[in-house]
């Protein structure tokens, strides 16, 4: 165990994720402290458990909303398809990750047992962490963990060679490449849907330079190809790059229970879901904080 101003924190792999142990929802609403402690934590760890620790909606937002500015359901509503609606009887900053009948955006969501980093297609400044909460988690031995591999770790990873033949690359990610993931052989309705979107396609650097000097690959379900190789060639290459940097030696995995919440760093982590039977209600609570750092 390890105390890091003023949390104490228990290292869940030597590579990402640490359970925090002395934080309840009562320290959560009233300790100042307490935000800079976990975000130094989080820099360090990229992935945070608070186990059972049974948060509400309105605390988990406003703990979220004291590193900075969160997404609203405005945001959210962005994505749904004519005719849908989100909930009425949803907090405003949040959103609901099930794949049940009831919500709208089930079907784009079964992409997330795919690697990725949140909010890659939106702009040029992803995601810059997430808080989720397990409302209701599958049967034990039915798939619906969550797993997190450190996109840091993905850029040790290279050779000095490699580091210099990447160096300048940029790929192409797209809302299509994570859903002909799911639906293999869409029909054109939905292609045309799924390029349609606000937020259908985005070009990044493959290497993320980020504002502190450390460096990150841009990977995941949503990556289509690399800039300036044949299409297979490119995809072959990061593929490859995704496998490495996602061995299971290099996960953590994380087995739900109701009332559990975790944090993730998400300039520092891919995440997904696990696979498991759809018909199984699965519903989770988060909150995103919008990020504040373009990728370059």
């Amino acid at each position: 165990m390890t105390e890091t101003h003023t949390l104490v924190t228990r290292e869940l792999t030597p590579v990402v994720g640490a359970e925090v142990l002395d934080v309840d929802v009562d320290r959560l609403r009233n300790d100042e402290d307490l935000p800079r402690a976990v975000a130094a934590a989080l820099e360090k760890f990229h992935v945070l458990l608070f186990r059972e620790l049974h948060i509400d909606d309105e605390t988990q937002v406003a703990f979220c909303k004291k590193w900075g500015p969160v997404q609203s359901q405005a945001d959210f509503s962005r994505r749904l398809t004519p005719g849908q609606s989100v909930p009425e009887d949803l907090h405003p900053e949040i959103f609901e990750v099930s794949w049940n009948p009831d919500n709208p955006y089930g079907d784009q969501l079964r992409g997330n047992v795919f690697w990725h980093l949140d909010g890659i297609l939106n702009s040029d400044r992803p995601t810059k962490a997430a808080m989720m909460s397990a409302k209701v988690v599958t049967p034990a031995g039915q798939g619906g963990e969550t797993e997190f591999a450190s996109s840091y770790g993905a850029y040790d990873l290279l050779s000095d060679e490699e580091k210099e033949r990447y160096a300048d690359l940029r790929a192409v990610y797209s809302f299509e490449a994570t859903q002909r993931r799911v639906f293999p052989d869409p029909t054109d309705e939905q292609v045309a849907e799924w390029r349609n979107r606000e937020i259908s396609t985005r070009e990044h650097p493959l290497v993320w330079t980020h504002a502190d000097g450390r460096r990150s690959l841009v990977l995941g379900g949503h990556q289509d190809h690399v800039v300036g190789m044949e299409v297979e060639e490119g995809r072959a290459l990061l593929d490859d790059l995704l496998d490495r940097a996602t061995s299971p030696d290099r996960v953590y995995s994380h087995t739900w229970s109701v009332g559990d919440t975790v944090i993730w760093n998400n300039y520092g982590v891919y995440h997904r879901a696990r696979p498991f039977d759809p018909s199984t209600r699965r519903r989770m609570h988060r909150t995103t904080i919008l990020g504040n750092e373009p990728i370059r």
